[in-house]
């Protein structure tokens, strides 16, 4: 069998159901699905030999698409039709218990929130080919009004109208395709509400007009002080121009006044005015000369 036609290995866990469409498949294209009937239902236009080379050909292929547990159980049977039987016995059962058995699932299948819609789709259409498998015949209408039924609270809407907004019969295609465009509309717009997020925490970051104000405070290690020739700050914020941090002398003023500010090692001495008015306060700075000494004085009584 060319690897162009290789399928998953049947492993009694997956689905049978699926796996014999496929094999079936596969048993056409290597034009040997007819030996899956008895060896007398061949043409008797074929030479015995192409009988057995066909019967071989076909169960080769089969042992080769079947996992080694199932394949114990299998093994011994001559020809393809005889291992085919037997598979069909093993997993697609007839009995009343496992028809009940699909019958329950299908009856009590719920969809929740928390798998997607495709999903559930696949498990719910699962059980109707299993049941179709065992010769259970449903209604379509039945099969729409079970899913129309499964259907979580968030859907509400939707089963209303497919129930009662729809004239004539509803059908499990037409409920189906609603539901796969609902949740395609639904991953739309969360798609959109998350790049809508990420646009605003972008400009939140300082995207934008302010990206080019930003970047050029974030490096000033690249520019260099025009007064110490150093690099890593600006001329106003030379270190050497403020060796010590500036103190205030006298914190006790009126209404309206002067507080004097003094740095001991800067010969400037700068006089902070505050004046005081109904809805504002105005500051004014004044820069005196002086050598070493601090200029000391607050409220009305400070003099320049």
């Amino acid at each position: 069998m060319g690897s162009k036609w290789d399928i998953e290995k049947f492993t009694g866990s997956n689905d049978f159901g699926l796996w014999k469409v496929k094999m079936q498949a596969v048993l056409i294209q290597q034009k040997c699905e007819k030996s899956l009937k008895d060896e007398g239902a061949l043409p008797v236009t074929m030479s015995q030999a192409e009988k057995t080379e066909m019967v071989d050909k076909a169960r080769s292929a089969i042992v080769l698409c079947l996992g080694d547990k199932v394949l114990r159980d299998v093994a011994k049977e001559p020809t393809a039709a005889s291992m085919w039987s037997k598979l069909e016995s093993l997993y697609m059962t007839k009995s009343l218990a496992h028809r009940q058995f699909l019958k329950q699932q299908l009856y009590s299948f719920k969809m929740v929130e928390s798998k997607t819609v495709t999903e559930q789709l696949t498990e719910f259409n699962k059980i109707l080919d299993d049941l179709e498998n065992i010769e259970v015949k449903l209604e379509d209408e039945d099969k729409a009004i079970l899913l129309l039924c499964a259907l979580p609270r968030s859907f509400e809407s939707l089963k209303d109208t497919m129930l009662y907004g729809k004239e004539g019969t509803v059908t499990l295609e037409e409920v189906q395709a609603a539901l796969r465009t609902k949740e395609l509309t639904k991953s739309k717009d969360l798609r959109a509400d998350e790049n809508s997020e990420v646009i605003s925490v972008s400009r939140g970051n300082g995207g934008g007009r302010g990206t080019r104000g930003s970047s050029k405070n974030g490096n000033k290690e690249k520019y260099k002080c025009f007064k110490c020739h150093k690099f890593g700050h600006f001329k106003r914020d030379c270190p050497e121009d403020n060796e010590n941090s500036v103190q205030v002398v006298s914190e006790e003023y009126e209404d309206a006044g002067a507080l004097v500010v003094s740095c001991w090692r800067m010969k400037k001495v700068r006089f902070l005015t505050l004046v005081l008015m109904p809805c504002r306060a105005v500051i004014v700075w004044r820069d005196v000369e002086h050598s070493t000494s601090a200029w000391r004085g607050g409220g009305k009584n400070t003099q320049g």
